[in-house]
């Protein structure tokens, strides 16, 4: 059998995650909850920063790693915010939302994927932004597979 495709390239590689994300950070800036913890604006910078973020999670190039410096530098974004268990909540449902604007493909196997690592990384970002904490300092980005519903494909 022949190896599935990776989610970046299943969903549509770079640019389909830089418009889910833009869509994302669409609501985001009009969002009385999310606003604040980002200044009230997004911008291009941020968006184009997390969109190698989550195009390297999902198989894509190591652009963050290379440019923006990895894991480190992006754990670090988090430290000290103290996420509220109602904000990532939040977060990760402005995603998914953003998901269906973004016209990402709506099969369940990468929407599963999608929010499976939407919900690991959030948990990740709410104990790294805890007063006190205190976050591994160095890891690699994180590579998001298919867990158990690798993309389907009728035969």
């Amino acid at each position: 059998m022949a190896q599935p495709p990776s989610i970046f390239e299943w969903i549509g590689g770079s640019a389909a995650v830089g418009r889910w994300l833009d869509c994302f950070y669409d609501a985001v800036e009009g969002d009385d909850l999310l606003a604040p913890v980002f200044g009230g604006k997004v911008t291009r910078a941020h968006r184009d920063g997390v969109t190698a973020w989550w195009s390297e999670v999902l198989g894509g190039p190591a652009t963050y790693t290379a440019e923006h410096g990895g894991y480190p530098h992006m754990m670090s974004k988090h430290l000290g915010l103290d996420i509220s268990a109602e904000q990532r909540l939040r977060f990760v449902t402005l995603l998914s939302r953003a998901a269906d604007e973004a016209n990402l493909p709506s099969d369940p196997e990468a929407r599963s994927a999608l929010m499976a690592y939407a919900e690991w990384g959030t948990r990740i970002a709410v104990a790294n932004s805890a007063p006190g904490a205190e976050p591994v300092p160095a890891a690699p980005v994180p590579r998001w597979g298919w867990g158990e519903a690798p993309p389907y494909e009728p035969s």
